[in-house]
């Protein structure tokens, strides 16, 4: 019988990953936009940079995958990862964001440097990370719930970075935007190094390999390359961060370049009424107000509270139907609300709420939890399969997905601003307009198609999950008694 989990270790595990997303989220959401608009590089410089610190990146994650699967502690294989990365993490992080007085090679050096250890640094933590929510529990109903309450946690610091970064730069940066994102990702270090000191000591690791087990990495390599839902979900996360990369990077400039100031003050000064005056006294409506940024708070203040929504609908969806089900049908909608911002006029501020709070509901119904309890399940088929069980080298060929498409989304939306002429804090023409669109809506929307595609020959449905769960327990406890 599985051990229940308690709320206290799902809430201490999930805080691990709402101290990852202080970065993640600032990585796919601003940091385009900070190096381009603060930082003072240019958008083709950037996204060559986000090309090889994300790649290499990718290249540090299967060298965790090994080092963490043969580590052996007291604390576990997985936790002391996160102790150990703690401050680094939050030391590189900070300097990641800092703008240092430097020509501009000097700018482009610091900068190559800084995010390329953040990615190694990232590597070291959150493969390790992944990998502990695969021993956390082998109970698949319990696993969904801890997932739920993961991803509610990422929503929470999703909503802080999306919601209140951008002001928290224009208050502390006080018209230099440098300083300001300096400051605030300080604050969000902090936090974060905070958050995964109590990951580390309120998680448990329970299920652990045959202590007879040979880790061979030959073995380990050869049964990731014959796992088929592997290879998929390799594919599949390759093309979800395309995605995210593409879009959530260009979502700023949208609401900066293309929706109309007017209009975008009107509906804010709408929903300050209703919140009964709290945006205008929060200086959000003044006349130095950043409109646009604070309208892209703003609507990714409701946007994220609305994925909590989907997260609450997520976990009895996937027990009833199976993850990969509910996953696959949540992405096509995905897909189609993406697309569909093409068709958004600057004044239509309002469709663009509507829009995102319908996306972000579906992307929390289907993205954001799911594939990542199906990397647990593929870790299971591992073991199922092959009688061996190399966790942390499964999710952290998976996570190599995650890199490699953020890496190529990144570059992506760097050398297409710079291939539709966009110039950094100047009114855009026509043509750059209509390239911060396409890239916002269509592009994205045709990767996370392919990636749809790839889900209908991924064979772990319902079915196949109960069958797993109760076969691998039957073996765990067989070893328990030997």
């Amino acid at each position: 019988m599985a051990e229940k989990l308690s709320m206290r270790e799902k809430v201490g595990f999930s805080l691990g990953d709402s101290a990852a997303n202080f970065i993640f989220q600032t990585i796919m959401l601003l940091q385009l936009s900070f190096y381009t608009d603060s930082f003072g590089i240019s958008a083709a410089a950037a996204g060559w940079l986000f090309l090889v610190a994300r790649l290499f990146g990718a290249v540090c994650d299967p060298v965790m995958g090994v080092v963490s699967d043969r580590t052996e502690t007291r604390w576990g294989k997985f936790r002391p990862w996160i102790l150990w990365t703690a401050l680094p993490f939050g030391i590189i992080g900070f300097l990641a964001f800092t703008t240092p007085d430097f020509s501009h090679i000097g700018k482009i050096i610091y900068a190559y440097v800084t995010y390329m250890l953040l990615m190694a640094v990232y590597s070291a933590n959150n493969v390790p990370y992944a990998a502990l929510s695969g021993v956390i529990t082998g109970d698949m109903a319990e696993r969904n719930s801890l997932t739920s309450v993961r991803f509610i946690f990422v929503t929470l610091a999703t909503i802080a970075i999306q919601g209140f970064a951008l002001p928290m730069v224009n208050h502390f940066g006080q018209g230099n935007s440098a300083k300001g994102y300096q400051i605030t990702m300080g604050i969000f270090c902090v936090l974060a190094v905070i958050f995964f000191l109590i990951t580390f000591l309120t998680t448990k690791e329970r299920i652990k390999p045959d202590p007879r087990q040979k880790t061979p990495l030959k073995q380990d390599i050869s049964d990731l390359l014959k796992n088929r839902p592997w290879l998929i979900m390799f594919l599949v996360f390759i093309m979800m961060f395309i995605f995210l990369g593409l879009r959530n990077s260009m979502l700023l400039y949208f609401f900066k370049y293309h929706l109309d100031k007017t209009s975008m003050l009107s509906m804010l000064e709408v929903l300050d009424k209703g919140l009964f005056g709290l945006i205008d006294k929060l200086g959000m409506i003044g006349p130095d107000a950043d409109i646009a940024g604070n309208t892209f708070s703003i609507i990714n203040i409701f946007s994220q509270l609305v994925t909590i929504i989907g997260l609450t609908v997520s976990r009895p969806l996937a027990n009833k139907f199976g993850k990969r089900d509910v996953f696959r049908a949540g992405l096509i909608l995905c897909v189609l609300l993406s697309a569909s911002f093409i068709f958004i006029s600057p004044e239509a501020v309002v469709l663009t709420l509507i829009l995102q709070l319908l996306f972000q509901f579906m992307w929390g119904v289907a993205a954001m939890s799911l594939p990542w309890a199906m990397m647990a399940d593929v870790a299971d088929f591992s073991e199922w399969k092959n009688n061996r069980r190399a966790t942390a080298i499964v999710f952290a060929g998976i996570i190599i997905g995650l890199k490699v498409g953020l890496a190529i989304g990144g570059a992506l939306a760097g050398s297409l601003l710079n291939v539709y002429g966009y110039v950094a804090n100047v009114a855009q023409t026509p043509h750059a307009q209509f390239g911060i669109r396409m890239i916002t809506s269509i592009y994205p929307a045709v990767f996370l198609a392919f990636g749809i595609i790839f889900l209908f020959f991924y064979q772990i449905n319902k079915s196949a999950e109960t069958k797993m769960q109760n076969e691998l327990a039957k073996r765990r406890d067989a070893l328990t008694q030997k």
